[in-house]
């Protein structure tokens, strides 16, 4: 079935919000086999909604929308869908009763105007709001349908999951499954000629995308039922893993740093950081995942010279005549806060973020790595080669993913690493 969707909400054309709900939604249909044909924003304007959705539904087998389901006068969308299909507006008093009950609950007096959410149209199927006051819903008429949803993420997803897509897969023949193999240190280019054959492959297909330092080739294919898209998906997924080995970091992982969390709980390990010139983000990246607690427990932002002198033992010497982007000074970083807080693997970053250098020769983009035991270690050197305006954001996270994906490497590689840090920064 084509499928039509549309975004209600001046704040959104205003660029206020970013709209991820376009996205969930999506990748859920695409999943149920449900193509995908359009994608509208329009704004609190009830004449432009009314003329968008006759547009849509002229297209397209199944309209789906959201926002625009508040108490206020100029929240209109449940009434502009009703008055497409002609359909009349009836006190649904479940609905009713559900949203006195959220306010009790919050011991707070309902306003009058939270009432004309329970408002659903004549013979409409109900979507409970687990999350908020405004129930969604979905209506049909001469074989198109439009579901209605919240705006809010948190509202639309559930009603989505709990409400909408048992009612889709009533209409869906088959299924469209996809597994993603995540891949770093590899570009997107070099990726597809490793895959080769693979790409022109129909029944799962393959297709390479790329992001900032990471690479993906997504398997994809479209089935009667789940068990045979996986028996189709499986052997491919695993071919991609042979030929491109430990680049490939992960299967349908959301980002390094929940690969990485998850080795390090595989394996036991914990691990610090001393970071300069991300500034934190690898702490904030390792501690956005669920259970980071069991492997990580310090984070030192090191920015100043001061700072890696006193606090991680980085000798001054070594400062003053290779400076702070340095691999001595890496390795030192690295070491320090492997000591200082008795981690398992230290892991630091010193390089020049920009958008201008240090006051030294050396370029924007240059950054050291190192990860470190206390005994083996591993050093990169990374070059950007992003010196332009607007750069800095760009270098803090491709540094902070390569440490991470450093961090991977040692753990599992950890045999080939270099070995007795304590003689290379005596070697300076």
């Amino acid at each position: 079935m084509k499928c039509e969707l549309v975004f209600v909400g001046t704040e959104l054309l205003l660029g206020d919000i970013l709209n991820t709900n376009a996205q969930y939604l999506s990748k859920k249909l695409a999943a149920l086999g449900f193509d995908v044909m359009f994608q509208s924003v329009v704004g609190d304007n009830p004449e432009r909604l009314r003329s968008v959705l006759e547009e849509a539904l002229s297209r397209s087998d199944v309209i789906i929308t959201t926002g625009g389901l508040g108490p206020t006068k100029d929240d209109l969308t449940k009434e502009i869908c009703a008055g497409v299909f002609g359909l009349p507006l009836e006190m649904h008093e479940e609905s009713l009763e559900r949203i006195h009950e959220y306010f009790k609950a919050k011991n707070a007096p309902m306003p009058k105007s939270n009432e004309k959410q329970a408002l659903m149209p004549r013979g409409s199927v109900v979507f409970k709001n687990n999350n908020g006051t405004a129930p969604g819903c979905a209506m049909e008429k001469d074989g198109k349908h439009i579901i209605i949803l919240p705006g809010p993420p948190r509202e639309m997803h559930m009603m989505f999951e709990e409400g909408a897509l048992p009612y889709l897969r009533r209409f869906s023949d088959h299924v469209i499954i996809s597994h993603t193999a995540r891949t770093f240190g590899i570009g997107e280019s070099l990726m597809a000629e490793k895959a080769g054959d693979l790409l022109d492959m129909q029944n799962p297909t393959v297709a390479p995308y790329a992001k900032s330092g990471e690479a993906l080739l997504r398997v994809t294919a479209k089935c009667e039922n789940e068990k045979q898209a996986e028996e189709l998906i499986s052997p491919v997924v695993e071919e991609i893993k042979n030929r491109l080995g430990s680049m490939v970091y992960g299967i349908d992982l959301s980002s390094m740093e929940q690969a990485v969390v998850s080795l390090l709980k595989e394996k036991k390990l914990t691990v610090a950081t001393a970071e300069s010139c991300t500034g934190g983000l690898i702490s904030k990246r390792l501690t956005d995942i669920s259970g980071a607690s069991e492997v990580f427990g310090c984070g030192v932002v090191s920015y100043s010279n001061e700072v890696k002198e006193k606090l991680l033992g980085v000798k001054k010497k070594h400062l003053e005549k290779y400076g702070a982007v340095s691999e001595v000074v890496a390795a030192s970083m690295a070491l320090g806060v492997q000591k200082l807080s008795g981690a398992d693997i230290g892991v630091s970053v010193t390089g020049i973020a920009g958008p201008s250098s240090d006051g030294t020769n050396k370029p924007v983009g240059l950054v050291y790595i190192a990860v470190t035991d206390g005994s083996s270690y591993r050093l990169k050197k990374l070059t950007t080669g992003h010196a332009e305006k607007g750069c800095r954001d760009y270098n803090r996270t491709v540094s902070a993913s390569t440490a991470l994906n450093e961090v991977r490497l040692f753990v599992l590689e950890k045999e080939n690493a270099s070995k007795d840090i304590n003689a290379f920064i005596n070697s300076f």
